[in-house]
């Protein structure tokens, strides 16, 4: 193949690149579904199967789609790149991203609910609980509770009053979105306990008991990841 044919194949596999994104988007395919096979996206885009299977490799190593052997294709995140500040999808290790992630949460996320256990407002506090109760009605429903579990995050670091916190929370928000697209709903009761532990602690103003939720909610998470990690490489 030609450098001429190389360039032309790579511009290709990137305009259907963003065909596909539009498509999940647009047709609104839910994290864990599964998209058409290979001959089905080729003759939707109009291009040869090796230019489709390029695209969901490229894909793949944005942390958007996953290929499951003897499955098929799956989309896992509907992260795009504006999403994405801080880059980390172009890691294709996943399950090291995500512990990575996590180590970095545990230094952080422990002592900033102890802190908005001391600051927060009455506001504050009734939005938290009302976050806390939204994020178990999803779960409980089967529904994809990233989004208000990032919500739920993201209000405990306001209510720390600290701003440089604010600035911390695209960490915070990628490393729940990479997790809960790698455990698939494996941690409903674990996750609203905690939640529920973290949330009644800092309506109480109870900073050590906020701290220990927090570490209790992250050492849950942790041993999931943990396990999953050791059936991947098992695989």
């Amino acid at each position: 193949m030609s450098e001429i044919e190389k360039i032309n194949r790579k511009l290709l596999a990137s305009q259907v690149e963003e065909e596909l994104m539009e498509y999940i988007l647009q047709e609104s395919v839910c994290i864990g579904e599964k998209l058409p096979n290979e001959f089905e996206l080729a003759e939707k885009f109009g291009v040869g199967r090796s230019t489709v299977r390029e695209t969901v490799r490229s894909l793949v190593t944005k942390g958007i789609l996953e290929v499951r052997r003897g499955s098929g294709t799956y989309v896992v995140s509907k992260r795009t790149i504006e999403d994405d500040p801080l880059g980390l999808s172009k890691f294709s290790d996943k399950y090291k991203l995500a512990l990575e992630l996590f180590e970095v949460r545990l230094m952080l996320e422990p002592e900033i609910a102890a802190l908005a256990s001391d600051y927060a407002t009455p506001e504050e506090k009734e939005e938290l609980r009302q976050l806390c109760d939204e994020v178990e009605q999803i779960y409980r429903a089967g529904k994809n509770h990233a989004k208000k579990d990032v919500e739920f995050h993201t209000c405990i670091a306001k209510c720390s009053r600290n701003r440089v916190v604010t600035l911390l929370q695209p960490i915070i928000q990628t490393a729940i979105v990479t997790f809960v697209n790698l455990t698939h709903r494996k941690l409903i009761e674990e996750t609203i306990e905690t939640h529920r532990a973290i949330t009644e602690a800092i309506l109480k103003g109870d900073s050590v008991g906020a701290r220990c939720a927090m570490i209790m909610h992250l050492t849950y998470n942790r041993q999931m990841l943990m396990k999953l990690m050791e059936k991947n490489n098992q695989e």
